[in-house]
């Protein structure tokens, strides 16, 4: 647990990793220990979670949409065989039961939400903020609609999420970390350590005599499949990219001109509006403070009266299309600065409005954007060519053609690479350049004579790919690779003679000082200090490195390096903790990490139970035919 926490904090691309994975799932739900029962189902049924039932089209179109999520995500589509090395389908049917559990705890409780507090929680959701930092009623709709959902069913869902967290937030949401737990993490992350070493390579190995043909022959028997030769394909390769398309697409001032026209909208700020609001539970109640207002109190006379937050008061600077409720827009963006509306009817109750502060629409003038809309027509258009040519390449290739014909005929270009194995190596090992990602794994599941359905990437290129050669792995016989055995025996035994040497050196460590067992052996003392876990020392390698946080202080430590052909005899001469200052910043991110791993597990534990006393069941049979792509 220590060195994962520690990874995460420290490693982007694991942290990476892990969201593409597993982004889904806000907690680590544990589900399959349930037997499967296989009683009381009907044949569109998933699995049952009380008295709710997941229907089979809800699984499918849940773990269809995760499935796209991750291809997105990774810029590649994802095979069915993939998505369950990745635990994919587990997971997604373990989220929707945990869900369900949840929403079916959540009704038991009878909990629930206003909707003004829900209208609140997604107004001030970062996601839907515009360029201006405020809610953006556009790019709501925009984000919605793209993840599949309407408004009212984004609100209905918004709501159940919400009283999910409520849930988790009253059983484990007041957590603390026992310091313990936080200084034995800080230990870890910041712990040094320094040592005397000697360092041992090639030179200490002494002179090599070259092995005899049978000594050779004898080691090349002995592992002839590190020597073998890989598999090598031939590949024609037909590219057809929008980006390439669209260098040679012009476009005229005139289509510029009418575009710019067109889509006018997107070069305009809108007008904004520090508009503030107090909301009242009836119309009454609104008109009765309008005419205080009127009497002579101020705004935020009766914003104090009813116990408004400065936060529920002030919305700032808002666009119109910022402002859920459009029956508060509008009375907002009809009003004169400085004076207080009517009583505003809208969706989630009845509010006094005030505007202060006005910032007019400002329009970009068209010369300020013309290139970038020739660059965006330009790339539209070449969308259009590239779905053209794509069309009439798939109808060439029904009608027998091949590669080679149809990049004649199309006026396209085709590329021809003679032989490339799977880690894209030509057979002098050296790298091919620009093979487009995908090919490899997919030629090398093909073979002659196949038509394959063209790879598309995420910029909306194409790539079709025939394989018109196979050159089958082969063994080569030690005449081919003399010189790779000879140097690959040679290391072997300079690594040898080196373990001898170093196990030699650390025996003597032990009545002695690094400095005079160097000496002695005519090498060069050395010493590092500030080492840490998992951090790059240009002194010491890697692999020595997690040696000398395996050691006790005054320790002996006997490692090989980075290659065989290194050795490193060292010892611990300190170790040096530095003080928790429970304040800092790292305390706080250590404590926040730890606590939210007993969160996940606390709530983990409870939705299992939740499971449990609800009764849960799977339908293991029915999902197999959702995956295997089975009618049901």
């Amino acid at each position: 647990m220590l060195r994962g926490i520690h990874r995460y904090t420290s490693n982007f691309i694991g942290r990476a990793i892990t969201a593409v994975i597993l982004g889904m799932i806000a907690v680590s739900f544990a589900i399959w220990g349930i037997g499967d029962i296989f009683r009381g189902f009907g044949r569109a049924t998933a699995a049952k979670v009380g008295g709710t039932e997941i229907s089979i089209e809800q699984f499918r179109q849940n773990y269809n949409d995760r499935l796209q999520q991750l291809s997105r995500r990774i810029g590649r589509p994802i095979t069915t065989d993939q998505a369950r090395a990745l635990n994919l389908p587990s997971a997604t049917l373990g989220q929707m039961v945990a869900e369900a559990a949840l929403d079916e705890n959540a009704k038991q409780m009878r909990l629930g939400l206003s909707d003004a507090e829900i209208a609140k929680r997604i107004t001030t959701d970062p996601t839907f903020r515009g360029a201006n930092g405020q809610f953006d009623r556009f790019r709501f709709e925009q984000i919605i609609r793209q993840a599949g959902y309407n408004e009212g069913r984004f609100v209905a869902d918004q709501r159940r999420i919400a009283l999910r967290r409520e849930i988790a937030e009253s059983i484990a949401g007041s957590l603390t970390v026992p310091q313990t737990a936080i200084a034995i993490q800080h230990r870890f992350r910041n712990e040094e350590r320094a040592i005397d070493f000697v360092a041992l390579d090639r030179d200490q190995a002494g002179d090599i005599p070259a092995p005899s043909q049978d000594v050779l022959a004898r080691y090349f028997d002995e592992r002839k499949i590190l020597f073998r030769a890989p598999e090598y394909r031939k590949i024609d390769l037909l590219v057809l990219s929008p980006t390439d398309t669209s260098r040679w697409t012009e476009v005229s001032d005139a289509d510029a001109r009418k575009a710019y026209d067109d889509r006018n909208t997107r070069y305009v700020t809108p007008e904004r509006r520090e508009v503030q609001q107090i909301a009242f539970p009836s119309v009454e109640d609104a008109k009765a403070a309008a005419q205080k207002i009127a009497g002579g109190a101020t705004f935020e006379q009766i914003a104090q009266e009813r116990g408004v937050k400065d936060a529920d008061l002030n919305l700032g600077m808002v666009t119109k299309a910022g402002l859920l409720d459009s029956a508060v827009a509008d009375a907002a963006f009809a009003l004169a600065p400085g004076k207080v509306s009517d009583p505003v009817a809208g969706r989630f109750g009845t509010f006094l409005l005030r505007v202060g502060k006005v910032e007019p629409e400002q329009v970009k003038p068209y010369d300020q954007v013309a290139n970038d809309i020739k660059r965006e027509l330009a790339r539209e258009r070449a969308g259009k060519q590239v779905a053209d040519l794509q069309n009439k390449i798939e109808d060439e290739r029904a009608s027998g053609q091949s590669l080679g014909e149809i990049a004649k005929k199309l006026n396209l270009t085709m590329r021809t690479i003679d032989a490339i194995d799977r880690s894209g190596r030509d057979p002098k090992g050296d790298t091919i350049a620009n093979v487009p990602a995908d090919v490899l794994p997919a030629a090398f599941t093909s073979d002659i004579g196949v038509e394959n359905e063209p790879l598309q990437a995420q910029d909306g290129s194409y790539v079709w790919y025939d394989v018109i050669g196979i050159t089958p792995s082969r063994e080569r016989p030690l005449s081919e690779v003399q010189d790779r055995v000879t140097e690959r025996w040679r290391d072997d035994e300079i690594a040898a003679r080196l373990k001898t040497k170093a196990n030699e050196l650390a025996e003597k460590l032990k009545t002695s000082t690094v400095a005079d067992v160097a000496a002695a052996a005519g090498l060069k003392a050395q010493s590092a200090k500030g080492l840490k876990r998992g951090a790059v020392s240009d002194a010491v390698p890697a692999r020595v490195l997690n040696d000398v946080f395996t050691t006790p202080k005054d320790g002996i430590g006997n490692s090989e390096g980075d290659r065989p052909t290194q050795r490193v005899v060292f010892r611990v001469t300190d170790i040096m903790v530095p003080p928790l200052d429970p304040n800092s910043p790292e305390a706080k991110q250590i404590e926040s990490l730890l606590k939210t791993a007993l969160f996940e597990e606390f709530v983990s534990e409870y939705i299992t139970r939740l499971q449990n006393d609800l009764g849960t069941t799977i339908n293991q049979s029915a999902l197999n035919q959702v995956l295997s792509g089975a009618s049901n």
